[in-house]
């Protein structure tokens, strides 16, 4: 086997496996494979690129795209003479976890912890058994999501070296 098939085989590899691991960061497998694609491709890519890389169509590279733009995880790139856009993934990795982190944030966190706040503020007053063991379920979530939220804040702000001792401590290794 040559250089330029273990090339390639290992790219499609990546790309499939990232593509699994989109749902778990709660992107769709398509939209984690076009992130691949980019991230590893050396030079930005137009639409009809990345629709002839990952064989799919042009409605569902473009909605992609334009998903990942708003994520932050790509930038659209103009190049002089050329009419059509061309996408360029963001490489550093400490960055697409913190803008994957955020992201998160505002999608699921936020919405999970007003949904907690206000079953907790609705049943402050509850005086039957049931009433009494869901507000004080409620309260409990509440501050557990409240902690992993201010984590997450904190955790986003941070630069890759601090992130990185911080971790190391924490999980008892040396950087």
């Amino acid at each position: 086997m040559n250089d330029l098939s273990n090339f390639k085989e290992s790219k499609e590899a990546f790309i499939a496996q990232w593509g699994a691991l989109g749902s778990s960061w709660g992107i769709s497998r398509t939209m984690a494979q076009v992130h691949a694609l980019l991230m590893v491709s050396p030079e930005p890519m137009s639409t009809d690129e990345v629709m002839e890389e990952l064989v799919i169509s042009r409605g569902n590279a473009h909605t992609n795209l334009k998903e990942l733009v708003g994520w932050g995880l790509i930038r659209i790139i103009v190049k002089k003479g050329e009419r059509k856009e061309f996408f360029e993934a963001e490489k550093d990795v400490w960055k697409m976890f913190t803008l994957v982190l955020k992201e998160r944030q505002r999608r699921e966190i936020d919405p999970a912890l007003n949904l907690l706040q206000d079953c907790a503020e609705d049943t402050e007053n509850e005086t039957t058994p049931e009433g009494i063991a869901f507000h004080k379920q409620m309260k409990e979530l509440e501050e557990f999501a409240h902690l992993a939220s201010n984590a997450g804040g904190k955790i986003s702000r941070l630069k890759y070296g601090p992130a990185l001792k911080i971790m190391a401590k924490l999980l008892g290794v040396a950087p």
